[in-house]
């Protein structure tokens, strides 16, 4: 029965990391991505794939953007830096008004708002809300690298200088350095993420399509979404002590 419990607890994993509409949403965003790679730009059964793909997702998001409203509004934490929290809004803003035009987008594709030119000039503005949210993401978490990187190197001193005095290590502070590197690790990799979308939106904008081919922008969106499904995974189940 052993193998048959761990079978059920890797299923109850699943069902509660596909139960969410992100996670949904980035897996069809990574078959999104994996089709433009493959397809190049070029027609033909995987640019079909990317196209109705990327429709779809659009249904995942609707209204979501009350999501960067609602981290607008909410107030920051008061010891975050005042650029930082700048950042943060800005990030909320941008990317909640490319999500709002998103749908607008959506509205066409679908045959609802039928005016072509003003379509294709809310996409591009769309994409460049959502650039210029990445940036502000990338800034946002550099300087938050910045900042546990500090406050890290004060608890090595602090460790070192009870050492040096014959106290027993302090499991508080040891404690508070491994949640340091934790969320080093983290936000390293949502900097990697920010910074690589910011290159698929070059890439969608066509700003450089000698240099930011449609393969390419696809290899990097498939990526970022990679992360991203990495990111939403719910934590391990904890497992249970055995009774003796």
């Amino acid at each position: 029965m052993g193998s048959l419990d761990v079978a059920r607890a890797e299923v109850a994993f699943l069902v509660m990391y596909l139960n969410k509409a992100e996670s949904r949403d980035k897996i069809c965003r990574a078959i999104q991505y994996g089709a433009k790679f493959l397809s190049n730009g070029e027609p033909g059964p995987a640019s079909q794939v990317d196209k109705s793909t990327s429709l779809a997702r659009k249904v995942f998001r609707l209204l979501k953007y009350l999501n960067e409203l609602h981290g607008l509004i909410a107030p920051a934490p008061k010891s975050t830096p005042l650029p930082i929290v700048l950042l943060g809004k800005a990030k909320n803003a941008l990317v909640g008004t490319f999500l709002f035009l998103d749908q607008l987008v959506w509205a066409g594709r679908t045959g609802i708002y039928q005016n072509k030119e003003r379509l294709e000039l809310i996409s591009r503005i769309s994409l460049y809300c959502w650039m210029t949210g990445s940036f502000c993401t990338s800034l946002a978490e550099v300087s938050e690298l910045g900042r546990l990187a500090a406050s890290r190197r004060k608890l090595e001193r602090e460790i070192r200088r009870l050492k040096q005095q014959g106290n027993p290590e302090n499991a508080q502070l040891k404690e508070q350095k491994l949640v340091s590197v934790k969320q080093s690790h983290e936000r390293t990799l949502s900097l990697v993420k920010a910074s690589l979308d910011i290159v698929v939106a070059v890439g969608l904008l066509q700003l450089a399509p000698k240099t930011v081919t449609p393969r390419v922008t696809g290899a990097l969106g498939f990526i970022t979404s990679l992360i991203s499904c990495y990111q939403l995974l719910p934590p391990p189940p904890a497992s249970k002590p055995k009774s003796s």
